[in-house]
């Protein structure tokens, strides 16, 4: 029988009122197996609050307006219903599409409950923070299927979508999460890190072993993939890069190896081979490029820390001292990654001033026993830096004063909780920003308007920025219990998903550090 909407908006609010993982688990499992087979990757998209269309492209009082009319007084409406209707909003186009838009939202929500229709527009807003996301759903998704967790995380580190992992898990079982696979020139999420205080953490944090340090370079991070004479370089949210650094791919295709998948950063250097900074090196990735020019002007070089596939096969399950080897046999030196593996926190502490010295961020600290996870911010990899800097999630914003009126200027920044689900605020700051910058933020944010009050601009957690500051101190003021000291803007990642941002786990461990 075809699932409600209705019934899934129940779900959602379970979910979204509990804070105890193991029972959102329980509920998402539940929903699932009720699934008919052609619901499972609509429902879940659903339930992770996400659709398949993607933005429809209606703001916040649009869709406000779109509403206006009388509700359904009792449940009809469909999961494939509600998906059709939303392929329909996508594909209006044109001159006075916005209005047509709204009357054919109207139509659709005319055939909604209250609780439908408030389910519909958070959906389409971006606002389900039900806590239904990744790791969450993962186990959701394995509990339903009664399949091994580990199975379900591998697969959904090379699939596009997690409704297909959901598809094949409960369909299928194991067998069909088994041909989830690395597939070359079909580029999968990086894996992340997390953070460290310092050398003497990193060690404590990766179990006092002996470690695999090398130099964190603030660059882009590219994945490169390469099948015969065919090389593709992507970026970290799988944008095609290759023509716009093809010193990189040339040197790619003269390596020994028949087929490659390889994890760097891309970094644009001085002519005495420093790092140029982050914003100089992402010249080299404009939208309109003389890139003959810019080699010149402007080179970049690859350096080159995780080997995934080598001549047919994946590596990603093996350690990292392994996938180190292979890495070796077909990269020289001069592409790969300055590493040191030592369990000496002195050699560590040099080897971190050294990259300081040369004009990089600071080290990461990875174990050596550690598989890839693709995707995945795992406790094997950790950053240090030489200044406190976290990637948090702008949450709203206050309109400016003086020269800054007219501008959206104060940010109010935060974190995602993983035990709730919901977006954790730790401070806000203004400094930083330039004038140009300040015009751009001010245009960004109000496309990401949810709602206002007179001095605030509330928007979805879509903007992802990197903050330097100089401490995190105690705070009752903050639902985290956290606060930002001299919090000051570094700059916008737009490289970056929410997900990939620091959540608030990250932010307590660095908490941590500067009360130990």
């Amino acid at each position: 029988m075809p699932t409600l909407v209705a019934t899934l908006a129940e779900v959602s609010a379970r979910v979204a009122g509990t804070s105890l993982r193991t029972a959102k688990v329980r509920e998402l499992a539940q929903a699932l197996r009720a699934f008919e087979p052609a619901e499972i990757e609509i429902g879940v998209l659903y339930l992770s609050g996400e659709t398949r269309q993607g933005r429809i492209g209606l703001q916040y009082s649009a869709l406000r307006a779109a509403v206006d009319v009388s509700p359904a007084e009792r449940p009809t409406l469909t999961l494939g219903d509600l998906d059709a209707a939303l392929d329909e909003l996508a594909s209006i186009r044109g001159p006075g599409s916005t209005q047509r838009r709204i009357q054919r939202l109207r139509d659709l929500t005319a055939l909604a409950t209250p609780g439908e229709r408030d389910f519909i527009l958070r959906l389409l807003l971006g606002e389900l923070r039900q806590g239904a996301l990744g790791g969450v759903m993962i186990e959701a998704i394995a509990n339903a299927a009664q399949v091994p967790v580990a199975l379900v995380r591998r697969a959904a580190m090379y699939a596009q979508r997690l409704g297909a992992v959901a598809h094949a898990a409960l369909l299928e079982g194991a067998e069909g999460l088994a041909r989830f696979e690395l597939t070359l020139l079909s580029p999968v999420a990086p894996m992340l890190a997390q953070t460290a205080a310092d050398v003497a953490d990193a060690f404590e944090q990766l179990g006092n072993n002996e470690v695999g340090l090398e130099w964190k370079v603030d660059g882009a991070r590219i994945q490169v993939h390469k099948a015969e004479d065919v090389v593709r370089i992507f970026t970290r949210n799988a944008n095609d890069v290759t023509a716009a650094v093809a010193e990189i791919a040339a040197a790619v295709t003269r390596l020994p190896a028949r087929s490659l998948v390889l994890d760097g950063e891309a970094v644009a250097v001085t002519a005495t081979g420093r790092p140029h900074p982050f914003q100089t090196t992402m010249r080299r990735f404009g939208r309109k490029l003389d890139v003959a020019a810019l080699q010149t002007e402007l080179p970049i070089r690859a350096y080159f820390f995780d080997c995934l596939f080598v001549d047919g096969h994946s590596i990603t399950d093996r350690p990292l001292r392994e996938r180190l080897e292979a890495l070796a046999q077909v990269v020289p030196e001069s592409l790969r990654m300055p590493r040191l593996v030592t369990a000496s926190h002195a050699e560590a502490q040099s080897f971190y001033d050294a990259a300081i010295d040369a004009g990089h961020e600071g080290l990461m600290a990875k174990s050596l026993d550690a598989p890839y996870e693709a995707g995945n911010r795992g406790a094997s990899w950790l950053k240090i830096k030489r200044t406190h800097t976290l990637d948090l999630v702008v949450l709203a914003a206050e309109w400016g004063h003086g020269r800054r009126a007219g501008k959206l200027s104060n940010l109010h920044l935060g974190a995602y909780e993983p035990a709730t689900g919901e977006y954790v605020m730790l401070g806000k700051t203004f400094k930083g920003l330039t004038d140009e910058k300040l015009i751009w933020q001010t245009q960004a944010l109000l496309q990401l308007e949810t709602h206002r009050d007179r001095h605030t601009v509330y928007v979805k957690p879509r903007l992802v920025v990197e903050i330097a500051f100089s401490e995190l101190q105690v705070s009752s003021r903050y639902k985290g219990g956290l606060a930002l000291r001299l919090a000051r803007v570094k700059r916008y990642r737009l490289d970056k998903t929410p997900s990939e941002a620091d959540d608030m786990n990250a932010v307590r461990r660095i908490g941590m550090g500067n009360r130990g």
